[in-house]
């Protein structure tokens, strides 16, 4: 916390959001690039390490507490047990506060708990603005390209703010105006509670509105300004489904921008998605249709897709992914992964390992140099150094109730289509025969061999399946054995 930092911020974040037509998730808890609309806000809101930070709920509370609680610990949660206006939700948060002996003595900002793309650059440049001008409330402003429906800003001669003017209030000369009121604001904080108490609920909807403060403010005498954002799309709020896919767009856009500008080749920009979380080093290449979540790792040169979903996933220097889904994996440097596979959680492959096509592994850990190239599944398997899995091999490692281990040592060779019953250990060096089914352990250097001897019953298909077209390929191949045979 430095000597800079805002008292506090607010967070309204109450409301039901009706236009979300959603039952069971509240808006602020709908997801955008690996954050909620709520805790995007929220983590905006830490980087200005205020001194006091307080989020009002209201609406299915108990879930955005939940959510509160497990990203943001150390954000206070209040109720607004009625939602009764904007207005009424920062004077919950500030009664909160004063409650507990708190008298906020400085910069107070007041933002929502839906405008995912409001950051701390702008958040910071209001506070310092705010102080700098000696405002008694600041207005956070844009410039918008469409101002239909927006309330607008009425500068004075010394730029201050004269007055807002909703649009249905708004004369033809207004109306061409496009700078807009976005709804946060910086205020001092002695003056926000007093303005707080004296707005009034005598309107249409029986509501108490935040932008009232504004010109009780303004006619008690104090400074109104007003703060342009750099880009106007930081203040955008979410309504509905709609609006919310627009916004992860927009995200979507400055992460990938952020990526390219570090030194990531982001293919097509158009398919690539990336959550808040993802860090990469230089010459990470991304190709198209690819998705990074959670916390993923890009490391230097490598390469990821096209088509790959990688969640909480870190990708060594050099290794190559391609049209994959992994989940809590670690893929060392210059492994290859891939096409078609499927690393589930807790997979570690080391440096130069490959997991080939159409193949899954869970909870593993798969050695420098080893490989498992195609058509098979390992799990909680440990597989050594150099070790090679042929195809179609399968650790039998759950018995309905217990999953239990498998190990395959440091250059071992498993043949293709065999079945591993764990627990079971195949040792350093060791062999087994394609077709094997092996239920005991394979000593170091032995070869494992558990098959039955073949056998093959003459004029079967003649007998069982006469009249198809297998029994006159046979037919027509013994008769050319036998003239063959005979000449």
């Amino acid at each position: 916390m430095s000597a800079n930092s805002p008292a506090a911020v607010l967070v309204l974040a109450a409301g039901e959001g009706t236009r979300m037509k959603s039952k069971a998730l509240p808006k602020v808890l709908h997801p955008v690039c690996g954050r909620t609309l709520l805790g995007h806000v929220v983590a905006a809101a830490e980087e200005l390490t205020p001194q006091h930070l307080v989020v009002v709920i209201g609406h299915l509370r108990e879930l955005v507490a939940d959510h509160l609680k497990q990203a943001h610990p150390e954000v206070r949660a209040v109720v607004q047990e009625r939602q009764s206006g904007t207005g009424n939700a920062a004077r919950v948060a500030v009664e909160a506060l004063g409650a507990d002996g708190i008298a906020l003595d400085g910069t107070v900002i007041v933002a929502y708990g839906d405008t995912p793309l409001l950051t701390a650059d702008t958040l910071r440049h209001l506070a310092e603005q705010h102080a700098a001008q000696g405002n008694g409330v600041t207005v956070l402003s844009a410039n918008v390209p469409d101002p239909t429906g927006y309330g607008r800003i009425l500068r004075a001669a010394d730029n201050s703010v004269h007055a807002i003017v909703e649009h249905r209030d708004a004369t033809v000369s207004q109306r061409g105006i496009h700078e807009i009121n976005s709804g946060v604001y910086a205020f001092e904080g002695k003056l926000l509670a007093d303005a707080l108490a004296k707005i009034g609920a005598d309107n249409a909807q029986g509501e108490e509105y935040l932008t009232d403060t504004v010109e009780i403010l303004r006619e008690a005498g104090h400074r109104v300004g007003a703060v342009v954002a750099a880009d106007y799309r930081d203040i955008l709020g979410i309504n509905d489904r709609v609006q919310l896919a627009e916004a992860r767009r927009l995200l979507n856009d400055r992460l990938v921008e952020r990526a390219m500008r570090a030194g990531v080749t982001v293919v097509d920009p158009a398919t690539s998605w990336f959550d808040v979380q993802v860090s990469y080093e230089p010459d990470a290449v991304v190709l198209p249709g690819t998705q990074l979540q959670g916390a993923t790792h890009l490391g230097e040169g490598c390469q990821v897709g096209p088509n790959s979903t990688l969640t909480d996933t870190v990708v060594g220097a050099g290794a190559t992914v391609s049209n994959t889904t992994a989940e809590h994996a670690e893929i060392g440097p210059k492994a290859t992964v891939g096409p078609y596979a499927y690393l589930r959680g807790g997979v570690v492959l080391g440096s130069k390992g490959k997991i080939g096509t159409f193949v899954e592994i869970k909870k593993s850990r798969i050695g420098d140099s080893a490989k498992v190239p195609h058509l098979s599944y390992l799990g909680d398997a440990t597989v050594g150094e150099g070790a090679n899995v042929g195809a179609a091999t399968v650790t039998c490692n759950w018995d309905g109730v217990n999953k239990y281990p498998t190990v395959i040592g440091r250059h071992a060779r498993v043949g293709s289509d065999t079945m591993l019953v764990a627990p079971v250990t195949v040792g350093d060096g060791a062999y087994t025969a394609a077709g094997s089914v092996i239920e005991g352990d394979v000593p170091p250097g032995a070869l494992g061999v558990s098959r039955a001897k073949q056998r093959n019953i003459e004029g079967w298909v003649a007998r069982k399946r006469s009249g198809t077209a297998s029994a006159e390929a046979a037919a027509t191949a013994l008769e050319a054995a036998t003239e063959a045979a005979g000449a």
